[in-house]
């Protein structure tokens, strides 16, 4: 049996979930996951679903995360990078943290869900033991990846900042939706998206309303204007609008609701599509039940978790919540059963990676 520690990045809902599903997996298969460190932002409260799961296991500390632009909406790259700088003082706190807990907790191996001051604590003050890396970003440093045609300067950015959270790792595990080639000597490993087990045995069917997720809950009043162009659409959307109740109901067809994973999972399964702020996570799950999806992209990542859904065929981009889009497309959408295939094999290719063996080299 082996011990893992956790290093999540809390922002937004994918690296989330995908802790929660490697905890399982992991705990299936004799392991024990002993603590979870996750980075917080003061704009953002952990979901409460994430919180029953782990518990007293749970770590916080203060970590770098995107400032949105005018109106809640596009996040500003460049103020989020000045205003990060200023904060550096409380981030070397952090690393600090980091160190202490993996030293305390005697881990066998940290798992890093992408967060950069984890990231950063192998790179200044590496601890002896494994850095393990899991993420949909790690595909960004595959040489077979796409990219949109899109800002060149902010794209070395996106990985840049990359390479920074997987410093000195021991080995990659980049979360894809299709099947490429590892690439050992760079410790790169292609693996199938996370999903947990309740979306794998998810009862689905066509129902009647729209579902939707945003990273910025001030896209609300998008939703809200189409629903009164559109009476007749119902709507089920789903935010983390710090202090809102478990259900905002605009009307008799509009509701949001915070974060709640087994409810986001029976609206998903049970939606005619899935709007989103282009997060990889939920779009994968969308992908798996068969459900046309909208992408609205926030930032330069999800800009290309959008052009990878587009290519993929899973639905249609958008610079807003244009659900008249979406609806239009419903029609046009064909279901994906080979990526269907693929998410299936996840465990066995997740588990496999965590074994003694590695590559060498440096990304």
């Amino acid at each position: 049996m082996a011990k893992f520690l956790f290093v999540v990045q809390g922002e937004g809902r994918g690296h989330i979930t995908q802790a929660m599903t490697l905890n399982d997996m992991l705990t299936e298969n004799g392991h024990e996951v002993v603590a979870v460190l996750v980075g917080k932002s003061n704009r953002r409260e952990l979901p409460k679903f994430f919180s029953q799961k782990f518990g007293s296991k749970i770590f916080l500390f203060d970590s770098p995360n995107f400032l949105p632009a005018s109106k809640n909406k596009k996040t500003n790259l460049w103020l989020s990078i000045i205003y990060n700088v200023f904060k550096i003082g409380w981030y070397a706190k952090s690393v600090f943290i980091i160190h202490t807990k993996i030293r305390k907790f005697d881990a066998d191996a940290v798992v890093n869900f992408y967060d950069l001051m984890a990231g950063l604590t192998y790179l200044l003050f590496p601890p002896k033991i494994p850095h393990f890396c899991i993420a949909h970003q790690y595909i960004f440093l595959h040489p077979e990846y796409r990219f949109p045609d899109t800002n060149r300067i902010e794209l070395h950015m996106l990985k840049f900042f990359t390479r920074l959270t997987c410093a000195n790792a021991f080995k990659l595990l980049a979360l894809s939706t299709r099947k490429m080639p590892d690439i050992p000597d760079r410790r790169l490993f292609v693996v199938p998206p996370l999903l947990r087990k309740d979306i794998l045995k998810a009862q689905v069917s066509d129902g009647c309303y729209l579902h939707g997720y945003m990273l910025n809950d001030t896209y609300a009043d998008e939703i809200i204007r189409f629903q009164e162009e559109h009476p007749d659409v119902f709507l089920h959307f789903f935010w983390d609008r710090k202090g809102a109740g478990k259900e905002t109901v605009v009307n008799d067809h509009l509701s949001f609701h915070s974060l709640n994973d087994k409810l986001f999972i029976e609206y998903m399964a049970g939606c005619r599509a899935y709007a989103t702020t282009a997060g990889f996570e939920s779009v994968c799950e969308a992908i798996y039940m068969g459900k046309p999806v909208l992408v609205v992209p926030t930032h330069i990542e999800q800009a290309c978790n959008a052009f990878e859904a587009f290519q993929l065929g899973a639905g249609v981009v958008a610079d807003d919540f244009n659900l008249e889009m979406l609806l239009e497309y419903i029609p046009e959408y064909q279901k994906k059963p080979d990526f269907k295939d693929w998410v299936e094999q996840a465990d066995e290719y997740i588990l496999n990676v965590f074994t003694p063996q590695t590559g060498s080299g440096s990304i």
